[in-house]
C-alpha cells in the first residue's frame, strides 16, 4: 500500500473528530461530558476486544494503562475542563500545540530527527487555527489554560509512547487495548463528576453510537495504524484536520458564517499540512565520519 493511501486513511480519524462537536451540541446537549467520555471509549472498546478476541498479556498490562491513560482518560478529561473554563476558540488553539510537542518528544524519546521546516510548519498550523476559531472576545482563565496545555501534551505523550511500545499485535487490538483502559478509567471520574446515569433517548443513543463506533473504534484504529506505519512526526500535523473538519461542518450543517479571516486560517492549516509532509518525506541528511587525526 502507497504512502499516499496511508496517510489518506490515518488523515480521516481527526476529520471525523471533528464531527465530534456538532454531535455533542447536537444529539447530547446538557449530557455530562465525562459521561460521554466513558460512553464513548468503552463500548468502543470491548466492541473490538468483541472482534479480536486478544487480551494483552500480563508484561503489557501497565503499558496499555498508561496508554489508556494518556490517550483517553486524562487527554478528555482536561479537554472536557478546557472547554467549560475556555472558550471554543482558546481551548482548540492551544490544543493545536500538540503536533509541536509530537516533534520534540519523538526527538527525545525516539530520536527522530527535528527538522526546522517541520518545526516551521507546526508554528504555522497553529497560527491557523488561532485564525480559523479564535474570537476577538476570547478571556482566558488559568485553570482552563494549564488544563488544555495539559491535555495537549498527555495525548502528544501517548502518541509517541504508542509508537515506542509497540506490541506485536495489529492496529485493531492494540486500538481495543487503549480504548478499554482508558474507558474504565474515565469511570470513576464520570461518577465523581455526577453520580447518576445520564438519560439516554434515541436521538443520543444515535449520538452515541457515531462518537463510539465511528469516532472512536473505528477512527483510532486508523490513527494507531497510521502510527505504526508513517510514524508520529508524520501524522502529528493531520491533527490541524480536526478543527478545520469541526468548523466546515458548522458551516455546511449548522450555516455557521465563514469570514475572510477564517478562510485564511484554512489555507494557512492545509499550507502547513502539505510542508509538514514534505519535511517528514525528505530523505534525512547523511552524516559525514570524520577522522581525527592525532599529531604528535
Amino acid at each position: 500500500m502507497s504512502r499516499q493511501t496511508d496517510l489518506f486513511l490515518t488523515a480521516l480519524a481527526p476529520i471525523i473528530w471533528g464531527s465530534s462537536y456538532i454531535v455533542s451540541t447536537e444529539a447530547l446537549p446538557g449530557f455530562d461530558p465525562f459521561w460521554v467520555g466513558f460512553l464513548r471509549a468503552l463500548p468502543a472498546g470491548v466492541l473490538l476486544l468483541v472482534i479480536t478476541r486478544q487480551f494483552p498479556e500480563r508484561a503489557w498490562w501497565g503499558r496499555v494503562i498508561i496508554l489508556g491513560g494518556l490517550n483517553f482518560a486524562i487527554f478528555w478529561a482536561a479537554l472536557f475542563v478546557a472547554a467549560y473554563r475556555l472558550p471554543g476558540g482558546v481551548a482548540a488553539t492551544l490544543g493545536a500545540v500538540q503536533p509541536l510537542l509530537v516533534l520534540v518528544l519523538a526527538h527525545l524519546l525516539l530520536g527522530a530527527e527535528m527538522r526546522l521546516a517541520a518545526i516551521l510548519a507546526a508554528l504555522a498550523g497553529i497560527g491557523g487555527v488561532a485564525l480559523l476559531i479564535l474570537g476577538p472576545d476570547a478571556q482566558l482563565d488559568a485553570i482552563g489554560l494549564l488544563a488544555a496545555l495539559i491535555g495537549a501534551g498527555s495525548m502528544a505523550l501517548g502518541t509517541v509512547l504508542s509508537r515506542r511500545w509497540q506490541p506485536p499485535v495489529p492496529p485493531l487490538t492494540f486500538a481495543a487495548w487503549q480504548l478499554t483502559a482508558g474507558g474504565l478509567l474515565l469511570l470513576p471520574m464520570a461518577w465523581i463528576s455526577r453520580p447518576e446515569l445520564p438519560q439516554i433517548d434515541g436521538t443520543a443513543l444515535l449520538g452515541l453510537i457515531w462518537l463510539s463506533v465511528i469516532g472512536a473504534a473505528l477512527t483510532y484504529v486508523l490513527f494507531f495504524r497510521g502510527l505504526a506505519r508513517l510514524g508520529p512526526a508524520t501524522i502529528s500535523s493531520l491533527g490541524f484536520l480536526s478543527p478545520l473538519s469541526a468548523v466546515l461542518l458548522g458551516w455546511i450543517i449548522l450555516n455557521q458564517a465563514l469570514s475572510p479571516v477564517q478562510i485564511t486560517g484554512a489555507a494557512i492549516i492545509l499550507a502547513s499540512i502539505w510542508a509538514a509532509q514534505r519535511a517528514a518525506n525528505t530523505p534525512p541528511r547523511p552524516v559525514l565520519n570524520r577522522k581525527v587525526e592525532s599529531r604528535v
